[in-house]
């Protein structure tokens, strides 16, 4: 396992230090030319990309981008889930197809999983979508974007996958000099009739986020993530997927959690970020701890 990990992390470091293009806003744009405005846009005032919760955070801005992503998940001791661990590497695919409208390749990834409820490895499922941008103020730093995107269930359910969804989500994001905030929201809606395993649940989740310009290389950031079951559809466990699956239960018990860390940027096309996570809410469910890592590498 160890092995494997490091083989990610070092992939992930080559292909990054490859890359030579702003990081946020696309150089590479498939139809037609970046945006104008985007040029001019300081550093400072620059965004740091979401960290945290990679699936589901999103921001406003249409880059063409590739993110490596590693993460470690402690589970509870005292969950259902019987303590544990869970290993999940993933890249992740932006691609500006205009200079207000972005492919987003959003899931994908390998996990292994320990712990008294499943000790296995297996695929992620596929999820990809579009944005659109449809309002860019890069001068007073305001943008609002919105997306739709769909998860093929091609992964393994040993690792709680093999669920089909549609997604709808929408972001907002404010600059006031070097101080940055941003937030999104998603809807999740199961597309599968049944799923005999674990469920087929409708939720939503949230994400808030902000961060400061220190200097040209360094940036801290803090962020809040919440998600919340809608509707428990067919499931067997007491407990809801957060952002691994759309199974279980628990409409009155959302789970909100808080990420804390700092992204690196060793030259401008090329953001090095951690964070820790931890869990704001004490229901009965799959976060114990988690350290986000990734790389991401603009074109």
């Amino acid at each position: 396992m160890n092995t494997k990990i490091r083989a990610l992390l070092s992939a992930g470091v080559l292909a990054a230090c490859a890359a030579s293009a702003s990081a946020q806003h696309a150089n590479f744009v498939l139809f037609g030319d970046p945006a104008a405005e985007a040029k001019d846009v300081p550093k400072e005032n620059q965004f740091v990309h979401p960290v945290s919760s990679p699936y589901f955070s999103e921001n406003s801005f249409i880059t063409s981008d590739v993110r490596a992503w590693f993460l470690y998940h402690d589970f509870p001791s005292d969950s259902l889930i019987d303590d544990g661990e869970a290993y999940i590497g993933a890249v992740q695919l932006r691609l500006a197809l205009l200079d207000c409208l972005q492919f987003v390749a959003y899931k994908d990834g390998y996990a292994w999983i320990d712990s008294g409820l499943v000790d296995e490895d297996g695929l992620m499922d596929i999820g990809a979508g579009v944005k659109w941008a449809f309002f860019q103020d890069f001068e007073n730093q305001f943008h609002a974007a919105i997306g739709v995107g769909y998860e093929i269930g091609i992964g393994d359910d040993d690792v709680l996958q093999d669920d089909d969804e549609l997604r709808f989500w929408t972001s907002v994001d404010k600059g006031f000099g070097k101080f940055h905030i941003g937030g999104n929201a998603n809807f999740f809606i199961a597309t599968t009739d049944e799923d005999e395993d674990f469920g087929n649940s409708d939720y939503m989740s949230w994400h808030i986020r902000a961060d400061y310009w220190v200097c040209e290389w360094f940036s801290p950031v803090v962020e809040f993530n919440g998600y919340h079951v809608l509707s428990a559809g067919d499931s067997i466990l007491p407990f809801q997927g957060i952002d691994v699956g759309n199974f279980g239960e628990g409409e009155d018990d959302p789970v909100v959690s808080m990420a804390i860390g700092a992204e690196i940027r060793p030259c401008s096309s090329v953001g090095i970020r951690a964070a820790g996570e931890f869990p704001l809410t004490d229901e009965d469910d799959l976060y114990g701890w988690r350290l986000t890592a990734s790389i991401v590498f603009s074109f």
